[in-house]
């Protein structure tokens, strides 16, 4: 789980709501379900309008590597491959066949799969970089769908202000009620603008790293499928390999 994300939330909320409450404002004044539904409703009928079916479900999908992501495994296959590398070159290549049904990541199941099947390094490389680029560009897409969003709901906020304006002015009749009711129009314009720069654009970026060490982590699965494929010794597969996660994590 991914406290720093969690904390983060909490603590944009509580600064929000204590400076509303420092100022002499009220905590209710800031819950309003229309406003809630033109901003949120809004920007989510805009966004699928925007983007495909299989975009839109991706990102869904998505959400949840903000507050559990994906579980780091870049030292465990740093070792699995480099116990493949030591095993292919005393046993040879069809040894490592038994590792293929019990392999879990479907891209280094066809990385192993491919070197087995004795293609040659130039062909296994072209075919994996192209997946790589393929799922990337997929996710890097599907991340930007928070970050339009982002885009979208200040505008609607502002949409939901001038609509609330609106029924301010048609009842102009009762003086004692004006002031509640253009407070109440602006909340909208907050909602707009925090959920996009609070959560929205926060978590296109988060996803978007996301995606990029999973692809650092890809392309060195496929720099260990090579190694391996031309023979070489098991100190220099886990000396290259490391360096794919000093350059990912600093370390």
């Amino acid at each position: 789980m991914d406290i720093l994300s969690l904390l983060g939330a909490l603590l944009a909320v509580v600064a929000i709501f204590l400076g509303q409450t420092i100022e002499g404002g009220h905590f209710s004044s800031l819950i309003n379900l229309p406003a809630l539904l033109i901003v949120v409703g809004g920007s989510l009928g805009a966004i699928m309008v925007q983007v495909p079916m299989e975009t839109f479900k991706r990102a869904l999908r998505m959400l949840h590597w903000v507050i559990v992501p994906p579980a780091d495994s870049m030292l465990d296959t740093i070792n699995k491959i480099v116990d493949w590398s030591d095993i292919a070159r005393r046993k040879g290549i069809l040894n490592l066949d038994q590792f293929v049904r019990s392999e879990p990541d479907s891209y280094t199941r066809k990385a192993l799969q491919l070197l087995i099947d004795g293609r040659d390094p130039i062909a296994i490389r072209s075919t994996l970089e192209v997946e790589i680029e393929v799922r990337e560009d997929f996710d890097y897409v599907a991340a930007k769908v928070y970050e339009a969003m982002g885009g979208y709901t200040p505008t609607l906020g502002i949409l939901g202000a001038v609509m609330g304006l609106i029924h301010v002015m048609e009842n102009l009749a009762e003086p004692s009620s004006l002031g509640q009711g253009i407070a109440t129009a602006f909340v909208a314009t907050v909602y707009g603008v925090g959920l996009a720069n609070l959560f929205l654009i926060p978590i296109s970026k988060k996803l978007t790293q996301i995606v990029y060490h999973q692809s650092r982590e890809r392309e060195m699965i496929l720099e260990g499928i090579i190694c391996i494929s031309q023979g070489e010794n098991p100190r220099n597969v886990s000396a290259r390999l490391k360096s794919y996660h000093r350059q990912s994590y600093g370390t």
